[in-house]
């Protein structure tokens, strides 16, 4: 399916992203400290500001030299309903990933060792070092499922190693969350986004073979989909 929208103006973008980040803030605030009953949560500090500090310089690189494809990671309104219900899906167990913590925190329900809580700390920075590495290297890796007029086929830099490196970014980032606020519980709704991802890149794979010329090449020459060397 091949889009060619109308990108915003540098006021509406800042606008909008101020209106997100502040809506997003407010709410990771609430599903954090709230269930926690208590602000004296380490862990959830840590976490907000490993949220915060990538994800502004990132934006404030975007909008310097590719705001375009900042403008494409705004969007969120996909056109296919089983993507939708994917979506849906997910931001429930994303939803799960962030308030089960502030519980597991409140009563005690387990206790992650701190080592392996940086540990997962420093795992999340790793994801975010891989997902700015795909925006650097696509400049089309837009949020939703969609062709733009004039992509082509990226197969440089993370892409030569899996078809889909966006998505092992995004698993590798909340995958380590659980353990990175200091709960074992949290890890539950992390296996519900695997089939969730799967479900997702197929979908993906069949509109970009449908509309992307060339993909179907890259498909014969890089393997993996997700995981180098597993799927």
């Amino acid at each position: 399916m091949k889009t060619n929208a109308t990108p915003l103006t540098p006021r509406k973008l800042v606008t909008a992203l101020l209106f997100r980040f502040a809506s997003f803030y407010a709410f990771l605030g609430l599903i954090l400290f709230l269930p926690a009953g208590t602000l004296r949560y380490w862990e959830a500090w840590v976490s907000i500001i490993m949220l915060t500090v990538p994800v502004l310089f990132l934006v404030v690189y975007l909008y310097k030299r590719d705001p375009g494809l900042l403008e494409r990671r705004m969007r969120t309104k996909e056109t296919q309903r089983t993507q939708k219900v994917v979506i849906i899906l997910s931001s429930l167990s994303l939803f799960l990933v962030f308030i089960i913590p502030g519980f597991d925190h409140r009563f005690g329900w387990s206790s992650v060792p701190v080592p392996l809580t940086i540990i997962s700390q420093l795992f999340i920075l790793a994801g975010y070092w891989l997902f700015a590495l795909v925006l650097k290297t696509n400049s089309y890796a837009s949020r939703i499922i969609e062709v733009e007029k004039g992509q082509k086929v990226v197969t440089t830099g993370p892409y030569s190693l899996v078809r889909h490196p966006m998505y092992l970014a995004v698993l590798v980032i909340y995958g380590f969350f659980p353990l990175a606020l200091g709960s074992f519980w949290a890890v539950l709704p992390v296996a519900t986004l695997i089939p969730l991802l799967v479900a997702r890149i197929k979908g993906e794979e069949k509109v970009l073979l449908s509309n992307l010329g060339d993909y179907k090449e890259y498909t014969l020459k890089t393997k993996s989909r997700l995981v180098p060397g597993v799927w």
